[in-house]
Formats: C-alpha cells, sequence, structure tokens
C-alpha cells in the first residue's frame, strides 16, 4: 500500500482520492475459526486501510478524499459463520468515525461505502448464499459493480464536502 501511494504520488505528482478497496471473507464457525485467518482477515480488512490512509494523507492536499469499501455486513450478518469479517468491516466504521475528526481541519473527508450483495468472485450471484441474500434484500436482486461505483464517484466529487465520518449502505435494502 504504501509503495503503490508513492508511486502514484511519483508519477502523478500527488494524491487527491484515496479508494481502498481490497477485503477478504474468511468463513467458519468460531469452534473451529484459525487464529491465522482471523489475524490475516484483520490485517488485510482492517489495518492496510489504516496503513494507506496514512501513507496517503502525507500527499494529500487539503480537501481531499478516502473512501473505504466496507460491507453492510458491518452492521448485519444473517448467517452463521461470518463473525471475523463482520468484525473486520465494523472497525471500519469505528476508524472512520476517529479519522473524521483527525482529518477534519484539513477539509479531508474519510467514509466507508457499506455494499450488500454483490455479483463477486467473493460473492457469486449463483453461488452458495445468493438464494438466501436474494430473499433478505428488499430488492430482490443482487448489487452491481457500477451501482457502488456511482457512489463512490458521488463521495469524491466536490458536493459531499461536508459528509465526513459516515458509513453509508448501498445494499438493496439488505439492512432495512
Amino acid at each position: 500500500m504504501v509503495a503503490a501511494v508513492e508511486r502514484t504520488v511519483s508519477e502523478l505528482g500527488g494524491i487527491d482520492i484515496l479508494v481502498n478497496n481490497a477485503g477478504i471473507a474468511v468463513m467458519g464457525p468460531l469452534e473451529s475459526f484459525k487464529l491465522a485467518d482471523f489475524d490475516r482477515t484483520l490485517a488485510i480488512n482492517v489495518r492496510a486501510v489504516f496503513v494507506a490512509a496514512q501513507a496517503a494523507v502525507k500527499h494529500m492536499k487539503d480537501g481531499g478524499r478516502i473512501i473505504n469499501i466496507s460491507s453492510t455486513n458491518a452492521e448485519r450478518i444473517p448467517f452463521a459463520g461470518g463473525g471475523v469479517y463482520a468484525t473486520s468491516k465494523s472497525a471500519l466504521h469505528g476508524l472512520v468515525q476517529g479519522l473524521a475528526r483527525d482529518l477534519g481541519p484539513r477539509g479531508i473527508t474519510i467514509n466507508n461505502v457499506q455494499p450488500g450483495p454483490l455479483n463477486t468472485e467473493m460473492n457469486p450471484d449463483d453461488g452458495e448464499f445468493a438464494e438466501m441474500l436474494k430473499k433478505v434484500n428488499a430488492l430482490p436482486r443482487y448489487g452491481t459493480a457500477e451501482e457502488i461505483a456511482g457512489m463512490v464517484a458521488y463521495l469524491a466529487g466536490p458536493e459531499t464536502a461536508y459528509i465526513t465520518g459516515a458509513s453509508l449502505m448501498i445494499d438493496g435494502g439488505f439492512s432495512a
């Protein structure tokens, strides 16, 4: 992450917007969940977000934007075995609220986008959980990458300079 930020600054002369969009989901019951998987989940889903933000703000001009891709599972997990994933995504909520206070004086905003079920390699719309998740949604379908990108683009724009420290659902009513 630090190397990617440094390369961006080197090649483009600065950084205005950081979007943190990496994550893993390891599922399993508490009794057999491996500590190594717990540590790896937190390292990728939480620590990496912190490290990237820390590296980016050193080069970010006042008024910059940090947008994290979190998950609706930060607030609702409708199946067993997802506790560690939910924990990692819930941690981003606290991180964003705290960092909003740190970055606010510079006009840098930081927010989470919390997608619901999306058609991805990690959670395909014809996969193991698909039918159950579609039934849980108010809109009985998976979201699209384009719908999430629209929210990210909106948060990156000048009209959202007063939104910070927020975790914004874009989940088809999953959390409704």
